[in-house]
């Protein structure tokens, strides 16, 4: 194969199939949700990470994902302390990642709705 796109796509799913059965052997079964946690994760830390941390370089922006990454553990260790159930974890947790995802909007909002009101008290 010439071309190197494809090429790398597949060492990566070779390595990733390597990594899950050696996670399958290591537990000593497989289970088809099995990295579905991991997945959500990595969204959210990604997600967290671009709306803390926004208009980054490569290098700063994989930091800024692991700090998302430790942002997003903090806020379900706090869900946790409040009392609530961890079957209630999954509900916590897509509600903190909508409030990320509306977070720039709703700054957009308000930032207008300030230039408007500044505007206004001027004339």
């Amino acid at each position: 194969m010439t071309d190197p796109k494809g090429a790398g796509l597949m060492i990566s799913n070779g390595l990733v199939g390597l990594c899950g059965a050696v996670v399958a052997q290591s537990n000593g079964y497989a289970d088809v949700n099995m990295g579905m946690g991991t997945i959500v994760i990595a969204l959210a830390s990604i997600i967290i990470s671009e709306v803390v941390f926004r208009n980054l370089g490569l290098a700063s922006r994989l930091f800024a994902v692991s700090l998302g990454s430790i942002i997003y553990r903090l806020l379900l260790l706090a869900v946790l302390q409040v009392g609530l159930s961890s079957s209630n974890l999954n509900l916590i947790s897509s509600l903190v990642l909508a409030a990320c995802m509306m977070l720039p909007q709703v700054e957009e909002k308000l930032r207008l709705k300030q230039t408007f009101m500044k505007g206004f008290k001027h004339d």
